[in-house]
């Protein structure tokens, strides 16, 4: 049993570590709200109201990772993050939330480390 659960386990964090790494790379709105989906067990309404949310963010964040000159894109990055932040956190759940703020710190020290 002990050994069914440590194997469950391991196979569980290689898929969220799958599913977070497929989140951070360049995507479309539409794929970013599928892998968070999947991630964070949106509903329908939730998507819905998420994915304006996203198509306003993506022509920033874009523009910031393709502009060579910008020193401490970190800075940035989290500027953009923290203006749709109080609409993001109507919409999930506390849980939700938690998880959503671990994703875009995760994104943060991405594009900290030049990724």
């Amino acid at each position: 049993m002990k050994q069914r659960m440590l194997t469950f386990s391991r196979v569980a964090l290689c898929a969220c570590v799958f599913l977070v790494s497929n989140m951070l790379q360049a995507q479309t709105p539409e794929e970013k709200l599928q892998s968070l989906s999947q991630i964070l067990g949106l509903n329908e309404q939730q998507k819905s109201q998420l994915l304006p949310i996203l198509k306003a963010e993506a022509p920033k964040l874009q523009a910031l990772k393709s502009d060579p000159s910008k020193r401490d894109k970190r800075k940035e990055m989290k500027a953009i993050h923290d203006q749709a932040d109080p609409q993001i956190k109507a919409i999930l759940s506390p849980a939700q939330y938690q998880q959503w703020k671990a994703l875009r710190k995760q994104e943060i020290d991405k594009a900290k480390s030049g990724g």
